[in-house]
Protein backbone atom coordinates (compact mmCIF):
# COMPACT_ATOMS: atom_id res chain seq x y z
CA UNK A 1 0.00 0.00 0.00
CA UNK A 2 3.01 2.30 0.33
CA UNK A 3 3.00 4.94 -2.35
CA UNK A 4 -0.69 4.53 -3.11
CA UNK A 5 -2.41 7.86 -2.43
CA UNK A 6 -5.90 6.23 -2.49
CA UNK A 7 -5.29 3.64 0.26
CA UNK A 8 -6.91 5.66 3.12
CA UNK A 9 -10.02 6.55 1.12
CA UNK A 10 -10.69 2.91 0.10
CA UNK A 11 -10.71 1.43 3.62
CA UNK A 12 -14.11 2.79 4.79
CA UNK A 13 -15.74 1.70 1.53
CA UNK A 14 -14.50 -1.91 1.92
CA UNK A 15 -15.81 -2.10 5.49
CA UNK A 16 -19.25 -0.82 4.45
CA UNK A 17 -19.56 -3.54 1.81
CA UNK A 18 -19.10 -6.43 4.27
CA UNK A 19 -22.55 -8.10 4.59
CA UNK A 20 -24.10 -9.01 7.94
CA UNK A 21 -24.20 -12.77 8.59
CA UNK A 22 -26.12 -12.67 11.90
CA UNK A 23 -29.21 -14.93 11.54
CA UNK A 24 -32.52 -13.79 12.98
CA UNK A 25 -33.02 -15.23 16.41
CA UNK A 26 -29.40 -16.36 16.73
CA UNK A 27 -26.45 -15.52 18.94
CA UNK A 28 -23.59 -13.58 17.33
CA UNK A 29 -20.32 -12.22 18.67
CA UNK A 30 -19.98 -8.45 19.08
CA UNK A 31 -16.63 -6.76 18.30
CA UNK A 32 -14.29 -7.06 21.25
CA UNK A 33 -12.66 -3.94 22.62
CA UNK A 34 -8.91 -4.00 23.31
CA UNK A 35 -8.15 -6.06 26.38
CA UNK A 36 -11.64 -7.67 26.61
CA UNK A 37 -13.21 -10.96 25.42
CA UNK A 38 -15.94 -11.18 22.77
CA UNK A 39 -19.51 -10.77 24.15
CA UNK A 40 -22.55 -12.80 22.95
CA UNK A 41 -25.48 -10.79 21.65
CA UNK A 42 -28.91 -12.39 21.07
CA UNK A 43 -30.52 -11.18 17.85
CA UNK A 44 -34.30 -11.69 17.89
CA UNK A 45 -36.22 -11.74 14.61
CA UNK A 46 -39.62 -10.14 14.19
CA UNK A 47 -41.24 -13.60 14.16
CA UNK A 48 -39.55 -14.66 17.36
CA UNK A 49 -40.33 -11.34 18.96
CA UNK A 50 -44.01 -11.94 18.18
CA UNK A 51 -43.79 -15.50 19.56
CA UNK A 52 -42.17 -14.37 22.78
CA UNK A 53 -44.88 -11.71 23.22
CA UNK A 54 -47.61 -14.35 22.67
CA UNK A 55 -46.11 -16.34 25.53
CA UNK A 56 -45.61 -13.19 27.59
CA UNK A 57 -41.86 -13.79 27.81
CA UNK A 58 -39.12 -11.19 28.00
CA UNK A 59 -36.16 -11.15 25.62
CA UNK A 60 -34.01 -12.72 28.33
CA UNK A 61 -36.55 -15.49 28.97
CA UNK A 62 -36.85 -16.22 25.27
CA UNK A 63 -33.08 -16.33 24.92
CA UNK A 64 -32.86 -18.84 27.79
CA UNK A 65 -35.62 -20.97 26.24
CA UNK A 66 -33.81 -21.03 22.90
CA UNK A 67 -30.55 -21.93 24.59
CA UNK A 68 -32.19 -24.81 26.51
CA UNK A 69 -33.80 -26.22 23.36
CA UNK A 70 -30.40 -26.28 21.69
CA UNK A 71 -29.17 -28.53 24.50
CA UNK A 72 -30.42 -31.78 26.01
CA UNK A 73 -34.03 -30.53 26.36
CA UNK A 74 -34.36 -30.21 22.60
CA UNK A 75 -32.95 -33.72 22.17
CA UNK A 76 -35.26 -35.54 24.58
CA UNK A 77 -38.47 -33.51 24.26
CA UNK A 78 -40.78 -32.90 21.28
CA UNK A 79 -40.47 -29.54 19.53
CA UNK A 80 -44.08 -28.80 20.52
CA UNK A 81 -43.07 -28.46 24.19
CA UNK A 82 -44.09 -24.95 25.14
CA UNK A 83 -41.51 -22.31 26.18
CA UNK A 84 -43.19 -21.99 29.58
CA UNK A 85 -42.84 -25.72 30.20
CA UNK A 86 -39.18 -25.67 29.15
CA UNK A 87 -38.38 -22.77 31.46
CA UNK A 88 -40.38 -24.35 34.29
CA UNK A 89 -38.61 -27.71 33.94
CA UNK A 90 -35.25 -25.95 34.06
CA UNK A 91 -36.21 -23.43 36.75
CA UNK A 92 -33.20 -22.22 38.73
CA UNK A 93 -35.01 -22.03 42.05
CA UNK A 94 -38.34 -22.86 43.69
CA UNK A 95 -39.72 -19.35 43.23
CA UNK A 96 -39.05 -19.43 39.49
CA UNK A 97 -40.56 -22.91 39.22
CA UNK A 98 -43.72 -21.79 41.00
CA UNK A 99 -44.00 -18.70 38.80
CA UNK A 100 -43.86 -20.70 35.57
CA UNK A 101 -46.20 -23.35 36.97
CA UNK A 102 -48.82 -20.73 37.77
CA UNK A 103 -48.41 -19.17 34.35
CA UNK A 104 -48.84 -22.57 32.67
CA UNK A 105 -51.92 -23.34 34.80
CA UNK A 106 -53.52 -20.09 33.64
CA UNK A 107 -52.68 -20.82 30.01
CA UNK A 108 -54.19 -24.30 30.17
CA UNK A 109 -57.31 -23.04 31.98
CA UNK A 110 -57.90 -20.38 29.35
CA UNK A 111 -57.35 -22.92 26.57
CA UNK A 112 -59.84 -25.35 28.15
CA UNK A 113 -62.42 -22.57 28.31
CA UNK A 114 -61.89 -21.81 24.62
CA UNK A 115 -62.26 -25.51 23.70
CA UNK A 116 -65.46 -25.87 25.71
CA UNK A 117 -66.89 -22.69 24.24
CA UNK A 118 -66.26 -23.96 20.71
CA UNK A 119 -67.74 -27.37 21.59
CA UNK A 120 -70.91 -25.69 22.80
CA UNK A 121 -71.07 -23.64 19.60
CA UNK A 122 -70.56 -26.80 17.52
CA UNK A 123 -73.32 -28.68 19.39
CA UNK A 124 -75.73 -25.79 18.86
CA UNK A 125 -74.84 -25.58 15.16
CA UNK A 126 -75.33 -29.33 14.69
CA UNK A 127 -78.76 -29.18 16.30
CA UNK A 128 -79.75 -26.21 14.19
CA UNK A 129 -78.45 -27.57 10.87
CA UNK A 130 -79.31 -31.25 11.28
CA UNK A 131 -82.22 -31.34 13.69
CA UNK A 132 -83.50 -34.86 14.24
CA UNK A 133 -80.86 -36.51 12.04
CA UNK A 134 -78.60 -39.05 13.77
CA UNK A 135 -74.87 -38.54 13.35
CA UNK A 136 -74.44 -42.25 12.52
CA UNK A 137 -77.08 -44.27 10.69
CA UNK A 138 -77.02 -47.54 12.62
CA UNK A 139 -78.98 -49.32 9.88
CA UNK A 140 -75.98 -48.96 7.56
CA UNK A 141 -73.58 -50.71 9.94
CA UNK A 142 -72.71 -54.36 9.25
CA UNK A 143 -74.73 -56.78 11.36
CA UNK A 144 -72.58 -58.68 13.83
CA UNK A 145 -73.56 -62.27 14.34
CA UNK A 146 -74.50 -63.29 17.85
CA UNK A 147 -71.72 -65.41 19.33
CA UNK A 148 -72.57 -69.04 19.94
CA UNK A 149 -73.64 -69.64 23.50
CA UNK A 150 -70.87 -71.45 25.34
CA UNK A 151 -73.17 -73.72 27.34
CA UNK A 152 -76.89 -74.38 27.06
CA UNK A 153 -79.33 -76.27 29.27
CA UNK A 154 -79.37 -79.19 26.82
CA UNK A 155 -75.57 -79.65 26.76
CA UNK A 156 -73.89 -82.41 28.75
CA UNK A 157 -70.43 -82.00 30.19
CA UNK A 158 -67.98 -84.88 29.81
CA UNK A 159 -65.23 -84.79 32.41
CA UNK A 160 -62.35 -87.27 32.45
CA UNK A 161 -60.46 -87.43 35.76
CA UNK A 162 -58.35 -89.73 37.91
CA UNK A 163 -58.21 -90.37 41.67
CA UNK A 164 -55.70 -88.46 43.80
CA UNK A 165 -55.55 -85.59 41.26
CA UNK A 166 -55.86 -82.18 42.94
CA UNK A 167 -56.49 -80.37 39.64
CA UNK A 168 -59.14 -82.93 38.75
CA UNK A 169 -60.91 -82.44 42.09
CA UNK A 170 -60.96 -78.64 41.63
CA UNK A 171 -62.49 -79.01 38.18
CA UNK A 172 -65.09 -81.51 39.44
CA UNK A 173 -66.15 -78.98 42.08
CA UNK A 174 -66.46 -76.20 39.46
CA UNK A 175 -68.47 -78.39 37.07
CA UNK A 176 -70.86 -79.55 39.80
CA UNK A 177 -71.46 -75.93 40.85
CA UNK A 178 -73.00 -75.35 37.41
CA UNK A 179 -75.00 -78.55 37.21
CA UNK A 180 -78.37 -76.72 37.12
CA UNK A 181 -77.29 -74.76 34.04
CA UNK A 182 -76.63 -77.80 31.82
CA UNK A 183 -78.36 -80.99 30.83
CA UNK A 184 -76.05 -83.15 32.90
CA UNK A 185 -72.51 -84.23 33.77
CA UNK A 186 -70.87 -87.50 32.71
CA UNK A 187 -67.85 -88.33 34.85
CA UNK A 188 -65.26 -90.82 33.58
CA UNK A 189 -62.76 -92.15 36.11
CA UNK A 190 -59.37 -93.46 34.99
CA UNK A 191 -56.91 -95.39 37.12
CA UNK A 192 -59.55 -97.58 38.76
CA UNK A 193 -60.01 -101.26 37.86
CA UNK A 194 -62.87 -101.63 35.40
CA UNK A 195 -64.83 -103.93 37.66
CA UNK A 196 -64.40 -101.94 40.89
CA UNK A 197 -67.68 -100.02 41.03
CA UNK A 198 -67.36 -99.64 44.80
CA UNK A 199 -64.16 -97.57 44.39
CA UNK A 200 -65.98 -95.25 41.97
CA UNK A 201 -68.87 -94.82 44.42
CA UNK A 202 -66.48 -94.03 47.29
CA UNK A 203 -64.65 -91.52 45.12
CA UNK A 204 -67.95 -89.83 44.17
CA UNK A 205 -69.17 -89.64 47.77
CA UNK A 206 -65.91 -88.03 48.89
CA UNK A 207 -66.41 -85.30 46.24
CA UNK A 208 -69.96 -84.44 47.33
CA UNK A 209 -71.78 -86.05 44.41
CA UNK A 210 -75.37 -86.57 45.57
CA UNK A 211 -77.16 -89.86 45.24
CA UNK A 212 -80.25 -88.16 43.71
CA UNK A 213 -78.09 -86.71 40.93
CA UNK A 214 -76.90 -90.19 40.07
CA UNK A 215 -80.34 -91.80 40.31
CA UNK A 216 -81.86 -89.13 38.00
CA UNK A 217 -78.83 -89.42 35.68
CA UNK A 218 -78.13 -85.72 36.13
CA UNK A 219 -74.70 -87.11 36.92
CA UNK A 220 -73.38 -90.43 35.57
CA UNK A 221 -70.40 -92.28 37.03
CA UNK A 222 -68.37 -94.24 34.51
CA UNK A 223 -65.14 -96.20 34.13
CA UNK A 224 -63.06 -94.73 31.30
CA UNK A 225 -62.35 -98.07 29.52
CA UNK A 226 -60.83 -96.23 26.53
CA UNK A 227 -63.66 -93.73 26.08
CA UNK A 228 -61.30 -90.72 26.13
CA UNK A 229 -59.12 -92.21 23.40
CA UNK A 230 -62.19 -92.68 21.21
CA UNK A 231 -63.85 -89.27 21.65
CA UNK A 232 -60.71 -87.14 21.99
CA UNK A 233 -57.69 -88.85 20.45
CA UNK A 234 -54.39 -87.40 21.64
CA UNK A 235 -55.76 -86.06 24.92
CA UNK A 236 -53.64 -87.91 27.46
CA UNK A 237 -53.18 -85.42 30.31
CA UNK A 238 -56.03 -85.35 32.81
CA UNK A 239 -58.35 -83.66 33.51
CA UNK A 240 -60.03 -83.37 30.10
CA UNK A 241 -63.21 -81.30 29.69
CA UNK A 242 -65.57 -81.85 26.75
CA UNK A 243 -69.07 -80.72 25.75
CA UNK A 244 -71.65 -82.92 24.08
CA UNK A 245 -74.21 -80.97 22.08
CA UNK A 246 -76.49 -83.37 20.24
CA UNK A 247 -74.14 -85.80 18.47
CA UNK A 248 -71.21 -83.39 18.47
CA UNK A 249 -68.45 -83.57 21.10
CA UNK A 250 -66.04 -80.61 21.32
CA UNK A 251 -63.31 -79.58 23.79
CA UNK A 252 -64.10 -76.69 26.14
CA UNK A 253 -62.21 -74.81 28.84
CA UNK A 254 -63.06 -73.71 32.35
CA UNK A 255 -63.92 -70.28 30.98
CA UNK A 256 -66.74 -71.86 28.93
CA UNK A 257 -68.51 -73.23 31.97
Amino acid sequence: MIGNPNARSLLPIVLLCIPSFGHAGSVVDSPASPGSTAASVFVQSDIERARSRSWDLSVEEWQRYRSLMQGIRGSVSPPTLSPIEVLGIHARDESERRRYAERWARVMREDAERILAFQRAYDEAARRLYAGEPLIDLTQLPIRSTPTERMSRTDRILLFVSPDCVTCDALVTQVLSRIERVGGVDLFLSGVPGDDDAAVRVWAAERGIRAEWVSSQKVTLNHDRGTLARVAPGEASLPVLLRRRGNQITPITRADL
